[in-house]
């Protein structure tokens, strides 16, 4: 097992320098930066322009701004915002409780979801249920973000009025100092009588939206390894044996059947965060996605740089756990060449 550890972090190396590269270049060819931001603004002379340049190191050679840019990572210095002037890291840190809550909620609502509806789907192949759930699972993997949570505020909030549009509580009637990053978690701590509830009535809409692709994409992979596995042997066996079709779908079969299923819940996880930055954006959900996306308008280069390596990290890292998770499922894994 220690081997197979090595060997996968081995690959995480090079991914890790392929993306600092393709960060630091894909910034620099998006038009303008942030001293020419700052001077539409402001005003600012020629003279203070050029000191400012020299200050952000934007008068260097760009491979000189690159290999400074890696020599900080290396030395877990993510930088400095221009605009706030606080460490890239501590701004990273205060919001991504926020962005994980609905990461997590979005993910276990696709999970509960999607592989019930899968193995359901696989059960009754070719029936009503298979082809109704696929047919909804087709229909949610391909709506855009944007539609989806536009529909879905048009509805729920403006003609229902059973959700609220934006932010993670009503600051108006709840208020409680941040002890765990988590709204769910620092609302039942507050003690508030309706504090919870209302958490959970914000989330609800921005968490339906960032798992729809998810689940979908889940429900379909289910599906699709329920029916390989239904056809082995071992199920046919247990079958024969004259055991409940309950008990050969959920113990024998499901268990091999989710091998292929985990690998890809982990890759969503990457999707999740993508798509929280959509998410946010619409519901005004006071994220990593949202401070990205304000980052781009502004040119804050150690911002954006910063945010997305460390996006970029917690994501290998969670492939890395799959992929580790994964050797502990199917112990082939593990000694395959």
């Amino acid at each position: 097992m220690i081997r197979f550890l090595f060997k996968r972090l081995a690959l995480t190396i090079p991914t890790f320098f392929a993306l600092m590269f393709i960060t630091f270049v894909m910034l620099r060819l998006v038009p303008g930066d942030p001293i020419e931001v700052r001077r539409g603004e402001r005003g600012i002379s020629p003279e203070r322009l050029a000191q400012l340049r020299h200050e952000m190191g934007l008068d260097q050679p760009v491979w000189k701004q690159f290999l400074d840019y890696v020599n900080a990572l290396l030395h877990g210095d993510f930088g400095t915002s221009i605009v706030s002037k606080s460490p890239v890291l501590h701004e990273f840190l205060t919001l991504f409780p926020a962005t994980l809550e609905l990461t997590l909620t979005a993910m276990i609502f696709a999970v509960v979801l999607g592989v019930p509806a899968g193995v359901i789907a696989a059960s009754r192949r070719g029936g009503v249920y298979d082809q109704t759930l696929m047919g909804l699972a087709l229909t949610g993997y391909s709506m855009p973000i944007f539609w989806w949570g536009l529909i879905l505020v048009l509805v729920m909030s403006n003609t229902l009025h059973l959700t609220p549009v934006s932010g993670r509580v009503d600051l108006i009637k709840y208020y409680y100092p941040s002890v765990t990053g988590f709204m769910l978690i620092d609302s039942i701590l507050s003690g508030q009588k309706g504090a919870f509830w209302d958490a959970v009535r914000h989330l609800i809409l921005p968490m339906i939206v960032l798992g729809t692709v998810p689940l979908a994409v889940i429900a379909r992979m289910t599906r699709s390894s329920m029916l390989e596995v239904l056809e082995e042997d071992y199920v046919r066996t247990a079958r024969a044996k004259g055991l409940s079709w309950t008990r050969v779908v959920g113990v024998h079969a499901l268990r091999n059947a989710l091998i292929p299923v985990v690998t890809v819940i982990g890759l969503q996880v990457g999707g999740l965060l993508a798509g929280a930055v959509l998410t946010e954006t619409i519901f005004s959900w006071p994220g990593v996605g949202k401070w990205l996306i304000e980052s781009i308008n502004r040119r804050d280069y150690p911002a954006l740089q910063g945010g997305i390596m460390l996006i970029a990290t917690i994501v290998i890292l969670v492939n890395l756990f799959i992929d580790l998770l994964y050797g502990l499922i199917n112990p082939r894994i593990r000694h395959a060449k």
